[in-house]
């Protein structure tokens, strides 16, 4: 048994209803299903019985519950009280754009249901820094980021949380707007966004198609980027699950791998905040 299972068992025995249980979590009701399958497994009882209005607790179960509230409580008065002997924590936490709102809904509770001591600072990068802040300065601007590959991670470690295809983005009415994909060569001749200048060349050579016009402004947000399609039908590449303004279609691009969203942090620099915000991250995109 882990604290984790404990405390998605005493979330349903109080709801007594598995999909309630699952949003008070903010999980999905399969993965949370497993867990209390898991503990019971492990416990070689039923702890929980189905009934047409959800669940109800067994004999063992009502045994468990009462036994697990002294538990969770006597672990957060140690997290309490090791919290103020280290005095107080800060982690700085990079973004990408948008990077984070792809897992922030379930990262955020999460974190600081594990951490609610911890003074988090965000710093939100724009396009010219894919890093988000890891490789800014001598030191970096933050401990940790979390962005999208591909780009130059010397010195860099990564946690893959998942892999998205990516997108020509144009208006509905182009041309090539209704194909099933598209290819360098069906793109030919088109401008494409330009990033600021020094931006890291693998990071550029992957989301500008290979190219850019001299004569198109700097993009430095996705915003720009979508606009620039919008209104002067500039191609730009973005994720197949970007949110799109309406009259804009991003159509999957054959001619490139798909972008890892990523959590990533400095490899001499991984710290115990680091490490439970990868594994937060990780639970976050797997609930």
């Amino acid at each position: 048994m882990d604290l984790r299972s404990l405390r998605y068992f005493v979330a349903v025995a109080e709801e007594r209803h598995i999909g309630r249980a699952a949003n008070r979590l903010h999980m999905t009701q399969p993965p949370l299903s497993r867990a209390i399958r898991q503990l019971e497994d492990e416990l070689g009882v039923a702890l929980l019985e189905r009934t047409p209005k959800g669940v109800a607790l067994t004999p063992a179960g009502t045994v468990l519950y009462d036994e697990t509230q002294a538990l969770l409580a006597q672990a957060e008065r140690i997290r309490t009280r090791v919290a103020d002997a280290a005095g107080a924590a800060t982690l700085s936490v990079g973004t990408l754009a948008d990077a984070a709102e792809h897992v922030g809904g379930r990262l955020v509770p999460l974190f600081r249901a594990r951490h609610p001591h911890v003074n988090v600072t965000v710093h939100e990068s724009d396009l010219g820094d894919p890093t988000a802040g890891l490789r800014a300065g001598l030191v970096g601007l933050v401990d940790v980021a979390m962005t999208r590959t591909p780009f130059d991670d010397t010195g860099i470690s990564t946690h893959i949380l998942r892999s998205v295809p990516v997108g020509v983005v144009m208006r509905d009415d182009d041309l090539l707007a209704h194909r099933a994909s598209v290819s360098s060569a069906d793109l030919a001749g088109r401008r494409w966004v330009r990033l600021p200048y020094g931006t890291d060349p693998v990071w550029t050579a992957y989301w500008t198609g290979g190219g850019h016009d001299d004569t198109t402004p700097v993009m430095r947000t996705i915003q720009e980027c979508l606009q620039a399609a919008l209104w002067n039908g500039t191609s730009a590449l973005a994720p197949v699950d970007q949110p799109l303004p309406a009259g804009l279609v991003a159509v999957p691009f054959s001619d490139r791998p798909p972008s890892d969203l990523v959590v990533a942090w400095p490899k001499t620099g991984r710290s115990p905040l680091v490490r439970s915000f990868v594994q937060v991250a990780e639970d976050g995109c797997n609930t």
